[in-house]
C-alpha cells in the first residue's frame, strides 16, 4: 500500500512559510550620443545606439524547493542592469532575467494584493519588471534635425517589497488535536517519516506524504496539531492553518480515548470556521483512531456520539494505524472524495470563465490610459503625472539641456504645457515629474 513518497519536513528551526523580500529589477542601459568619424566622411551623422533592457525578476515554481528559508538569508534581490548603447548604432545587451525558485503553493502579494499564485512546476511570473533602455541619438535624427545631441537615460527597474506566503498543495489535509494520530497514519500509508511520540505537539512543521490506493494517488498533508483558540494565535496550529486552505478534502482524526468526543469535533470545526468560513463546506471524512485495544461496544458508542454532531453526509470510520484496521477503506473513501472535489473545481472554474450577460460598460482603452495625464498645483510647484509622461520623464537626462528641451517639446505636443499655463505657470515656474524639477522654459 505504500507508494513512492516524499516529505517536506526539515529541521523545524529551518522551516519557513512566510517571508518578506525587497525586489530591485535592473535599470535599463543609457542611450549613446555618438557621431560617425570614419575616414573621408566629414560631419558624420548620429550613430549612438540604444541601451539594453534591465533584468526582470521572475519567480519560478520548483518542486525541489520546500521552504522560503532562502529569503530570510537574502531579503533583497537585485537584477542586473542593461548595458549602455555605443557608437556605430550598437545596442546595449539586455540583462538576463533573474530566475528565483519558489515552492509550489507560494502566493506573492504586495500591500495585500495578490500578484502571483505559483501552483505548478515551471510556472513563471514576472514580479518586478526591468527598466527600458534609453534611445541613442541615432533614434532622433530627422530631416530637420541632422545632428541631435539628445540621448535618453535608461529607466530604473521596479523596486517592490513583496510578501511571500507558502500554502501547501495537497489532496487531503489531516486535522485534529495534538496526538490524535495524524503523523502515525501518514507514516503507515506513505513513505513519509514524521517524528512520532506519545505527547502533544510532536509535529512542529507540516509533513507531506504520497499514498497509493488502487489506481489513485493521494498527496496528504499532516498539519501540526490544532487547539482551541488556534485561529487567534494560540498553540502551534495557528501558524499552519493557512496550509488547510489548499486541500481538497479534510480528514478529521479524533483519538478514540477522548472523553467528550463530540465536543472535540466541534472545537476543531469552530477553529476552521474562524480561520476561513469556506472550510465548513469543504469535503470531510471523520475517523476515530487507536481503536485496536477497544471493544466494539465502546467503538460504536463513540461513533454514535460523533454521529449526533457530524453532518449526515460525512463518512465516519474507526481505524487503527498500527493494526492497519480499515485503512484501505478509509483511503478509498478519500480517493473518491478527492475525485469528486476535483470535478467540482473544474466545473466551477469553467463557469467562472463564461462571460456574464449584462449591460456593457464603457472604459478607457489601454492606449488612452497610458496617454492620460493631470496637473496638480502644490504650493509653488506644478506636479505633472500620468503613465506616458512619467515614462518620458524617467528617460530624460536632466543634466543635458538638449534632453531636457526634448521633454519640454513632448509636453507641448501632449497639451500639458497649455494646461500648465492655464493654471498660472510662467517661464521660470518649477515643474515636477517623478520628483525631478525643472523650469517650464529654458532659462
Amino acid at each position: 500500500m505504500k507508494g513512492a513518497a516524499f516529505s517536506v519536513r526539515i529541521d523545524d528551526s529551518m522551516f519557513v512559510d512566510t517571508a518578506k523580500v525587497l525586489l530591485v529589477a535592473g535599470r535599463g542601459g543609457n542611450g549613446a550620443v555618438s557621431f560617425r568619424t570614419e575616414k573621408y566622411i566629414d560631419h558624420g551623422g548620429p550613430d549612438g545606439g540604444d541601451g539594453g533592457h534591465g533584468g526582470d525578476i521572475v519567480f519560478v515554481g520548483d518542486e525541489g524547493t520546500n521552504t522560503l528559508i532562502d529569503f530570510r538569508y537574502h531579503p533583497e534581490l537585485k537584477a542586473d542592469k542593461g548595458e549602455n548603447g555605443s557608437k556605430r548604432d550598437r545596442r546595449g545587451k539586455s540583462a538576463d532575467p533573474m530566475l528565483v525558485k519558489v515552492p509550489l503553493g507560494t502566493i506573492v502579494s504586495r500591500d495585500g494584493v495578490v500578484m502571483a499564485d505559483i501552483t505548478t512546476k515551471g510556472q513563471r511570473a514576472v514580479i518586478a519588471h526591468g527598466g527600458d533602455g534609453g534611445f541613442g541619438n541615432a533614434h532622433f535624427k530627422s530631416s530637420t534635425r541632422q545632428s541631435p545631441r539628445v540621448a535618453e537615460v535608461g529607466e530604473p527597474g521596479e523596486t517592490l517589497e513583496v510578501t511571500l506566503e507558502l500554502r501547501l498543495l495537497a489532496d487531503v489535509g489531516l486535522i485534529g488535536f495534538p496526538n490524535a494520530g495524524k503523523s502515525t497514519l501518514l507514516s503507515v500509508v506513505s513513505n513519509a517519516r514524521p517524528e512520532i511520540a506519545d505527547y502533544a505537539f510532536t509535529t512542529l512543521t507540516p509533513n507531506l506524504g504520497v499514498a497509493d490506493i488502487d489506481s489513485s494517488t493521494l498527496l496528504i498533508a499532516d498539519i501540526p496539531g490544532l487547539i482551541e483558540g488556534a485561529s487567534e494565535g494560540k498553540g502551534l496550529g495557528g501558524a499552519f492553518l493557512r496550509h488547510v486552505d489548499r486541500t481538497s478534502v479534510l480528514l478529521h482524526l479524533i483519538d478514540a480515548y477522548t472523553e467528550d468526543i463530540a465536543d472535540a469535533y466541534k472545537v476543531i470545526r469552530a477553529e476552521l470556521k474562524a480561520h476561513n468560513p469556506g472550510l465548513t463546506t469543504r469535503s470531510e471524512v471523520v475517523a476515530i483512531t487507536k481503536v485496536e485495544g477497544l471493544d466494539d461496544e465502546i467503538i460504536n458508542d463513540q461513533l454514535s456520539k460523533l454521529q449526533s454532531v457530524v453532518p449526515s453526509e460525512t463518512p465516519l470510520f474507526a481505524i487503527s494505524s498500527s493494526a492497519h484496521k480499515n485503512i484501505k477503506e478509509l483511503l478509498r473513501e478519500l480517493a473518491s472524495q478527492v475525485s469528486t472535489a476535483r470535478e467540482n473545481e473544474a466545473s466551477t472554474k469553467a463557469e467562472d470563465e463564461v462571460e456574464p450577460d449584462g449591460i456593457p460598460t464603457i472604459s478607457l482603452s489601454n492606449v488612452q490610459k497610458e496617454a492620460s495625464w493631470q496637473v496638480d498645483v502644490k504650493g509653488e510647484q506644478f506636479v505633472v503625472s500620468g503613465q506616458k509622461i512619467e515614462k518620458f520623464g524617467r528617460r530624460t537626462d536632466y543634466n543635458n539641456p538638449h534632453s531636457l528641451n526634448r521633454l519640454r517639446d513632448i509636453m507641448r505636443k501632449m497639451g500639458i504645457s497649455h494646461e500648465l499655463e492655464r493654471k498660472g505657470a510662467v517661464g521660470d515656474s518649477i515643474i515636477a515629474i517623478n520628483g525631478q524639477e525643472f523650469t517650464l522654459t529654458e532659462q
